[in-house]
């Protein structure tokens, strides 16, 4: 069975508080109010035409971030015109409102954000640094997620997910990397994401920088190996499978054509290495680790060992 993808659809603001506040710097403006309401829409939206009047592509569903120039604006209105446009843009249903720089609602805007059940956070950040980074963290909560049985590792800056049927080796051949300098993303349980054009791997909070090793248990990687053989997260770069010395013959041998492994609909670099007495797996999997590094600079050494084959056949001519 394909592993299951998961989907968000909107996250609440309360749940976007309680992860990402201290990143934010973001603090609560008045009552706690309005926690339960929807974000719909992984990005951030300044209400600067929905103030000026004009609401026919007003982006409801986002965070609303008022600067510094949305606040000089309301200021240099009449006051019933700025009560006005302000409870206009809160009969929008929006899910909240950040005020960036270290600037506070004035006692009538926030009378009128109380009334409509809108929770009022503020930031001391720059508007487009509070923009930027906010942005980002929304794009990690909204992103289709999958969980895949596998081991995850950074070996030597190439992130490698080993699959393979249960009992072929994939914790054993992670612990070979690590001994090589790789460092542990994920044992057994691996999470993926799919953010900014990358697929992202990591481990759930309980089990990270645990392994299980049959026979001897649950280790501690950081014990055994220190703080630099964890890490917690990495972008996925190549897909190892580990294959029963049966399948021997199916495995390719020269390695002129990529294979790929789909993964949320991006197609990953996959080699298939197959696993069997008296050989050395991890090893195997640095070489492949390695080769891919080349190959994404451009060098591809099965492509340069035909070219020499099909120079020799022609009798050295191009």
């Amino acid at each position: 069975m394909p592993p299951r993808v998961k989907t968000v659809a909107s996250i609440s603001v309360g749940e976007f508080f309680e992860a990402h506040a201290e990143a934010l710097g973001l603090v609560l403006h008045g009552e706690k109010t309005g926690f339960e309401r929807p974000i719909s829409e992984p990005a951030m939206n300044r209400p600067g035409l929905a103030l000026a009047g004009f609401f026919s592509y007003f982006a409801r569903k986002r965070v609303q971030v008022l600067g510094n120039s949305e606040l000089s604006y309301l200021k240099k209105l009449p006051e019933t015109m700025r009560v006005d446009r302000f409870r206009r843009m809160c009969d929008r249903d929006i899910p909240c409102i950040v005020v960036a720089r270290g600037s506070t609602l004035d006692v009538n805007l926030a009378t009128v954000a109380k009334d409509h059940g809108i929770p009022v956070f503020g930031t001391s950040q720059v508007t487009m640094n509070f923009l930027n980074a906010a942005t980002i963290r929304l794009e990690h909560d909204f992103a289709p997620c999958v969980t895949m049985h596998g081991c995850m590792v950074d070996m030597r800056g190439v992130g490698v997910l080993i699959v393979g049927s249960s009992g072929s080796g994939k914790s054993e051949t992670a612990i070979g990397l690590l001994e090589r300098g790789a460092s542990l993303v994920a044992d057994d349980m691996v999470r993926i994401k799919y953010v900014g054009g990358d697929l992202v791997a990591t481990a759930p909070d309980l089990s990270r920088g645990y392994m299980e090793i049959r026979g001897i248990g649950i280790i501690n990687v950081a014990n055994l190996y220190g703080l630099a053989s964890i890490r917690p997260d990495k972008r996925l770069d190549l897909v190892i499978t580990l294959k029963p010395q049966a399948d021997l013959n199916e495995v390719d041998r020269v390695g002129l054509q990529q294979k790929t492994y789909e993964i949320l609909g991006q197609q990953v670099a996959h080699v298939e290495i197959p696993v069997g007495p008296g050989r050395d797996t991890a090893r195997m999997v640095t070489i492949a680790a390695l080769d891919q590094q080349l190959r994404r600079l451009g060098y591809n050494m099965a492509d340069e060992f035909n070219q020499k084959l099909l120079n020799h056949m022609s009798g050295g001519k191009p």
